[in-house]
């Protein structure tokens, strides 16, 4: 038992083993996806996060030693997000066709993605500094810390809602949209990039191919948008 104690002292202080456990969770996560027929509520990334989660707590791991080796896959998220131009490359024609809709949706859509968040949190009396970290929560992960740190923020609760709403527009927006009736692949994957950044766009790439396209030119679009109109919200709460 000594000796085990010893080894898992020695692994869990390097970045490999957190590495490979990120990339066997994520493997997982992806296995019960498809298990499932590719079912919403089984988000691979949602089920990562619960894996590894679990992992770190029974372990008694900080998160600080554990991102030693997340960090190689965080990394890839910056060439992963540019890669989304090539789809959109694709469509670029369905794109000329919608451009005014497309840049009304960013405007309404991305006032009403902060102001919402901002309104509810508001009225449940939450402190200055959990409305700062809220208002770019629809953003990227690196837009939104970025804005977060900047406007005097806590970026690491920041990062901890931009995954939550990811992961909640990935799982509710198809049922959603479904529900709503809305056929439209752009404007149904504009809505989803908006509103839920990478993981959503990854979610809506699966569905199809022309909503994934959508999808990444919501998300990055709006990551400009919250930019400039997020701290422009904020005041209106502070």
């Amino acid at each position: 038992m000594t000796d085990f104690a010893e080894i898992w002292s020695y692994l869990s202080e390097g970045p490999l083993l957190w590495l490979t456990a990120t990339v066997a969770a994520c493997s997982v996560g992806d296995l019960i996806f498809r298990a499932t027929g590719r079912n919403p509520l089984a988000n691979p990334v949602l089920i990562a996060v619960c894996i590894l989660a679990v992992v770190l707590k029974v372990t008694g791991t900080p998160y600080a030693t554990y991102f030693q080796g997340a960090q190689f896959v965080h990394f890839l998220l910056g060439p992963a997000t540019v890669a989304l131009a090539l789809p959109l490359f694709d469509n670029l024609h369905h794109l000329r066709r919608a451009l005014l809709p497309v840049l009304a949706a960013l405007i309404v859509g991305s006032v009403v993605a902060t102001g919402s968040a901002l309104l509810i949190a508001s009225w449940m009396g939450v402190d200055e500094l959990l409305l700062i970290s809220l208002a770019p929560k629809s953003a990227t992960a690196p837009v939104a810390i970025g804005i977060s740190q900047e406007l005097g923020g806590s970026p690491t609760l920041t990062a901890v809602l931009v995954i939550l709403t990811g992961i909640t527009g990935a799982v509710v927006a198809t049922p959603l949209l479904n529900l709503l009736g809305l056929k439209d692949w752009r404007a149904r994957g504009f809505s989803v990039g908006l509103a839920s950044h990478g993981i959503g766009t990854a979610r809506a790439l699966q569905v199809n191919p022309t909503a994934g396209a959508f999808a990444g030119l919501g998300m990055a679009v709006n990551a400009v948008a919250t930019a400039i109109l997020g701290p422009l919200i904020l005041r209106l709460f502070l």
